[in-house]
């Protein structure tokens, strides 16, 4: 801890908001307080790298499938020896010696000072603020301000000025729907009942997912976990040998990152992780999966595993080919700043070739859960246009889930990979939901699939969960399945998969009806074409393989 009068220069504001909507301001924290901020500093070259993302992820680049090594991508997103030493040289002579570089590339620069000097250092005003019949309180700032002649080597300070909420995730029901058999349990295998409840049996049949085991052991599927989220291996256990086509003793790996950890009993079962582990491993037969165990060390945010596991992925040799979070939040509760940063860290990844998938949201066009407003809230982050963003279709005869979180983005711009799709729905739509959202921010989901009624074992119980939460895992073990026949034969695998997406909108099977509710409104129509409900449509694997020359 350190403290010291900061010296005087030119300031500049470097951000700013509203107070939240859902959090109270609960008054002014004791001046010797410590917080611990981070800065990120600016990359060396940021927009090269993102050129060098869209040359390796686009059929018919010279360039496509060459993902950077690890020394290449630093090169790009990794700070100069000048930026580091004008942002420690400031911190220095305002008496904050003891500075920990932490990140991918050393682009984060650490420390922890009383809330007086941090206000005093960047003419903030922290205050304690509570979540309005929530759980969560955070230490934040509605502005900072940092030295005029240090704009070009900051990005933020963490944490400031983002306000995120514990998502409350997938919900689980029991018992499950009944099919009329004496053996429901061992009847839902059967694909004919998969309008009643989804097993790996019922994706397979109808995205014609092949059953044969993987192969190739370098090919590796991460699955995120949060908010002290743990998968069973007795449930895991029980869910193969009941419901999937994979052999029961099949299990994750596991790695853990700020103190996370996995727990066994009954009395542990998460139901986002089950459901996540249960359906990659019960889909992706034989391929390695890693489970990302993201503890709450040196935490202060919900966001800030996201940044933790962005950058353990984007520090390793050989990172995982796809990633896929069920996890998210409403856009508005993120600071601008704090979204491109996470942001770009999914851009870095998609550059060295690992495909991140994300879960689009349950509120439909209301957010990432159901809430009352009065203008559609976009979620985060599938705002972002370095991802693959999932939302959620349902029944054997497929439509837009209710639920399906879809929209635009009002932090970032519609990216040109989708610019015809997004504009020819734009087209259709006319004047339906005029001013309820911003037309020109990048539009989500990319891709969908099913999202209803998946059954799971939790705790030992049998039961089902809704949500895109199940959609984002079934796309990604696709994914995952090609990229083994891609490896096998000896080719880089898919990497950042919008714009081959996009480009063959033909691959994938077209949802036409449905939509997605909320903020007083019928949200989005589905419709022929790309649509803000079920993106370009749902996955047709041996197409989608043959795309890609197997």
């Amino acid at each position: 801890m350190a403290a010291g009068v900061p010296s005087r220069r030119s300031m500049v504001v470097l951000e700013s908001r509203e107070p939240p909507a859902h959090f109270a301001n609960a008054g002014s924290p004791a001046p010797d307080t410590t917080l611990n901020l981070k800065i990120a500093l600016t990359a060396a070259n940021r927009d090269g790298l993102e050129q060098k993302l869209f040359d390796v992820s686009t059929p018919g680049n010279v360039l496509y499938g060459q993902h950077l090594s690890y020394e290449e991508a630093k090169a790009f997103a990794g700070p100069t020896p000048d930026t580091v030493q004008a942002v420690t040289s400031w911190l220095n002579e305002n008496g904050i010696q003891n500075i920990a570089t932490t990140g991918a590339f050393g682009e984060w620069l650490g420390f922890s000072v009383p809330v007086s000097t941090a206000n005093s250092l960047f003419n903030a005003n922290y205050q304690q603020f509570n979540e309005i019949g929530g759980p969560t309180k955070l230490t934040r700032t509605l502005t900072y301000s940092i030295p005029a002649d240090l704009q070009p080597h900051i990005n933020i300070v963490h944490p400031s000025t983002d306000f995120v909420r514990v998502s409350k995730g997938p919900q689980f029901h029991t018992p499950v729907p009944s099919s009329g058999s004496n053996n429901t349990a061992r009847s839902l295998i059967d694909p004919i009942t998969c309008d009643l409840a989804i097993t790996p049996p019922c994706l397979q049949d109808l995205y014609g997912i092949p059953t044969n085991s993987a192969t190739q052991q370098t090919n590796q599927l991460g699955v995120s976990g949060f908010l002290n989220q743990w998968p069973q291996h007795a449930d895991l256990q029980h869910f193969l040998e009941t419901f999937a086509n994979v052999p029961s003793s099949t299990s994750w790996q596991l790695e853990i990152l700020d103190g996370g950890s996995d727990p066994q009993g009954a009395e542990n079962a998460g139901i986002e992780a089950n459901l996540d582990t249960q359906y990659t491993l019960g889909l992706a037969n034989g391929v390695p999966v890693t489970f990302f165990s993201v503890g709450e060390d040196n935490k202060d945010g919900d966001l800030d595993g996201f940044l933790d596991l962005m950058n353990f992925i984007n520090s390793q040799p050989s990172p995982p080919f796809v990633l896929t979070t069920s996890y998210g939040a409403d856009e508005r509760d993120i600071s601008p700043g704090l979204a491109n940063q996470l942001c770009d860290g999914y851009m870095i990844a998609g550059a060295r070739g690992v495909s991140v998938i994300f879960s689009s949201g349950d509120g439909g066009v209301s957010g990432s859960q159901s809430q009352s407003c009065s203008s559609f809230i976009p979620t985060f982050p599938s705002g972002c246009p370095f991802l693959t963003s999932v939302g959620a279709t349902q029944g054997e005869e497929e439509t837009g889930a209710s639920f399906s979180g879809g929209g635009f983005s009002n932090i970032f711009a519609r990216p040109s990979y989708q610019a015809d799709a997004v504009g020819g729905y734009l087209s259709t739509l006319g004047n339906t939901n005029a001013n309820l959202f911003n037309p020109s921010g990048r539009a989500y989901p990319d891709v969908s699939a099913q999202g209803a009624n998946f059954v799971i074992v939790n705790g030992g119980e049998v039961g089902t969960v809704d949500g895109t939460s199940c959609s984002a895992p079934v796309f990604a073990s696709i994914i995952a399945l090609i990229n083994d026949r891609l490896i096998a034969a000896g080719t880089s695998p898919l990497g950042f998969l919008n714009p081959f997406l996009y480009m063959n909108p033909d691959l994938l099977s077209d949802i036409t009806s449905g939509d997605n509710p909320g903020c007083n409104t019928t949200g989005f129509p589905a419709k022929a074409g790309w649509d803000p409900v079920t993106g370009l449509g749902t996955p047709k694997f041996e197409s989608l393989a043959a795309a890609v020359g197997l």
